[in-house]
């Protein structure tokens, strides 16, 4: 056997190790993306929306077009409408 033969085990190994990394840089791409950097600030128009939203008794609508608009969490845009 000479030493460039790759066995079944190292080749299992490999397989787990490479399909391991694999996943966890899926793992993190998904996490960057549903946490991005720099969240833009609400716009005035943002916020009448929301605050009219939230006066006709639609929280959860007001929350929806927060986080649609700015990429904020669900925490984040509630507590984003709560405050109006």
């Amino acid at each position: 056997m000479s030493p460039l033969e790759v066995t079944t085990p190292t080749l299992v190994a490999l397989t787990a190790v490479v399909t391991a990394a694999a996943i966890w840089l899926i793992i993190l791409a998904v996490r960057l993306t549903k946490r991005p950097r720099n969240r833009p600030n609400p716009s005035s128009d943002l916020v009448d929306q929301a605050r009219e939203l939230k006066s006709l008794g639609q929280i959860r609508d007001a929350v929806f077009l927060v986080r649609g608009e700015t990429g904020m969490s669900q925490r984040a845009a509630a507590r984003f409408v709560n405050r109006l």
